[in-house]
């Protein structure tokens, strides 16, 4: 949880009553979905799993459960696109499945706006200048969500969180919240080409072959 200071108390207020009041008013529908994700998919029907938050902290993100446990021969997990199923997909296609990190925003894990937060895996990958994406909290949505989501490279992304750390304020957040919804509606920059999903980052090594093949 990120602590409260001048530069962010008001955005935590903000962020505390806004996700308040949408969950209350949300509730039927994610009780409708907690019911159908039990039918379609049975348990559980929440996936959490460990993310850098603020100041490089852990902390577990919920979402609704989009895929399946199904493993290779060798006992691993498979490939997400083997693992998304047709209704998880219409969950993420809407980002349905994001709706129950309100509950990390009430928390204090969370904000509406900021750098999306991603896998603690990645702790030791970032650059000390990548790694400033942690100065402020995470969120559900963001500067590089609206800049293209997943169309864009890791890379662009960092750049991008990094520059929303660096502006920051009410003004920008309500620009960010306002251009989100016609984002999802649109349903656009949901998924990377060629992939299911985004591909995991597997460091700037990556980041360094890819520039030099484009």
């Amino acid at each position: 949880m990120y602590k409260l200071n001048y530069r962010n108390f008001w955005k935590r207020m903000f962020d505390l009553i806004s996700s308040i009041l949408i969950l209350l008013v949300i509730s039927p529908l994610l009780l409708f979905f907690v019911i159908l994700i039990r039918f379609k998919m049975g348990s559980p029907i929440f996936y959490t799993q460990d993310r850098l938050g603020y100041n490089g902290e852990t902390f577990k993100i919920w979402k609704f459960r989009s895929m399946t446990n199904c493993l290779d021969e060798n006992g691993a997990l498979r490939e997400d696109e083997f693992r998304l199923t047709r209704f998880g997909k219409l969950l993420r296609d809407w980002s349905i499945d994001e709706l129950p990190q309100l509950w990390n925003v009430v928390n204090g894990d969370m904000s509406l706006i900021g750098p999306r937060p991603l896998i603690a895996e990645y702790a030791s990958r970032y650059t000390s200048e990548q790694m400033r994406r942690h100065e402020v909290c995470p969120g559900i949505s963001g500067w590089a969500q609206i800049t293209g989501r997943n169309t864009i490279n890791w890379n662009q992304k960092f750049k991008l969180d990094v520059w929303y750390v660096d502006h920051c304020n009410l003004i920008l957040d309500l620009k960010i919240l306002l251009s989100t919804i016609p984002l999802v509606l649109l349903r656009a920059g949901i998924t990377a080409e060629d992939h299911a999903t985004m591909p995991k980052w597997s460091g700037n090594e990556e980041q360094k072959s890819n520039s030099l093949s484009e």
